[in-house]
């Protein structure tokens, strides 16, 4: 179900869309015969996510999924763009920043990004900061004076850890940063005492390692009542949500943890992508979720019953459609969703002005893009969404 773009052959999300296969069963899903996303690196838990989706697809609608794994939010994202995959099973910095013009997004070969999503998971596990438990970090602001790992190259990570630390006003000048050069790296990093804390899924397989190992792991929780620490935490991160994690190592229903997290994965496309094919993509996910539901760790978290309808990516407009056959979709939903595309034309119209006399040093440019982000946004009654 692995595929490189070269046998994948003509641009997939095109020629896919022309040879739309016969309603399947009773159901009347119509997908093309063959559909590909990118997902994360062979082993994560969304690429295995999507390969359990993939063996539903094909056993109810005779339909293969090929998944592209990419090691990064842009390796992910650039398939997509260039129609190479009709979809892509990413995160929030392959959506949320990619949406922003944020960290990579806002090289000159990238900008503000005008994507949708279908669907999120929202499972029981967490996207937080773990911790070793011999480390004695029981809330945020025990944070403080530990050595917290930095991945270089991997911005959405640490600028979640900056959104968490906030929580507690701390920043990265009151702990010890520690550099490592990938998230394994910092996983192991802590395994062998060399850092106390690094941002991971509860349910990765190096926390169950670190559980099992003399440190044992531990979750600073988070308070969902401080509202002032919330606010904090917005401001630099608004896709994160309060949540009680009971999926994960260490973790059950019987011992939650009181902390925040945010979707993953979040099935996305371009807002060209035909309304046919991402409405019948979207349905496929809920009237098959009990076909896949079980078939890999964190797969409960597609159920329709979980969907947050007004996160910080726009809704596309075919799932739109299925959502209000299904009784779902509300007019705050839709409202919602009209002002987030009104924010995405508003960056894409800055990033337009900003390229007209641009600087030709990348640093440069970088700074400038920034500056002329932040003003549209304020001129146009936004918040900076992260990127002060």
């Amino acid at each position: 179900m692995t595929a490189s773009f070269a046998k994948l052959g003509l641009p997939l999300a095109l020629c896919g869309v022309l040879a739309i296969a016969a309603p399947a069963a009773a159901q009347d899903v119509r997908l093309p015969g063959t559909l590909a996303w990118t997902a994360y690196d062979v082993g994560s838990g969304g690429y295995n996510q999507a390969v359990a989706i993939g063996n539903a697809l094909k056993n109810k609608a005779n339909v293969n999924l090929r998944v592209l794994p990419g090691k990064n939010d842009v390796s992910r994202n650039l398939p997509l763009r260039e129609d190479k995959v009709h979809f892509s099973a990413n995160g929030v910095g392959g959506s949320y920043l990619a949406q922003e013009g944020l960290d990579d997004f806002g090289a000159k070969d990238w900008g503000p990004q005008k994507l949708r999503m279908l669907i999120l998971n929202n499972s029981d596990a967490l996207l937080t900061i773990a911790t070793a438990k011999d480390a004695n970090i029981k809330t945020m602001a025990d944070l403080k004076g530990k050595r917290v790992a930095w991945v270089v190259g991997a911005p959405s990570l640490n600028q979640n850890i900056t959104a968490l630390l906030a929580f507690a006003n701390l920043t990265w000048n009151d702990v010890q940063k520690v550099e490592f050069g990938g998230f394994g790296a910092a996983m192991t990093g802590m395994i062998n005492n060399q850092v106390d804390a690094a941002f991971s899924s509860t349910i990765s397989g190096p926390l169950y390692q670190l559980a099992s190992s003399a440190r044992g792991v531990q979750y600073p929780t988070m308070d969902h009542k401080d509202k002032a620490g919330w606010e904090r935490v917005k401001k630099i991160a608004p896709f994160f949500v309060p949540f009680m994690g009971t999926e994960g190592a260490t973790m059950s229903k019987d011992s939650p943890v009181e902390a925040a997290t945010y979707p993953y994965p979040i099935l996305i496309a371009y807002d060209r992508q035909p309304v046919d094919l991402a409405y019948n993509m979207t349905k496929a996910m809920v009237i098959y979720f009990d076909e896949y539901k079980a078939a890999a760790p964190g797969n409960n978290g597609w159920d329709i019953k979980r969907q947050i309808f007004d996160w910080v990516v726009p809704v596309h407009e075919g799932a739109i459609r299925y959502y209000k056959e299904a009784g779902v979709w509300k007019p705050e939903h839709q409202a919602h969703n009209d002002r987030l595309i009104k924010r995405q034309d508003t960056l894409a119209q800055a990033w337009t002005a900003a390229g007209r006399g641009a600087p030709a040093d990348e640093a440069a440019f970088a700074k400038h893009w920034q500056q002329a982000r932040l003003a549209a946004l304020k001129a146009a009654g936004f918040d900076a969404g992260g990127g002060e």
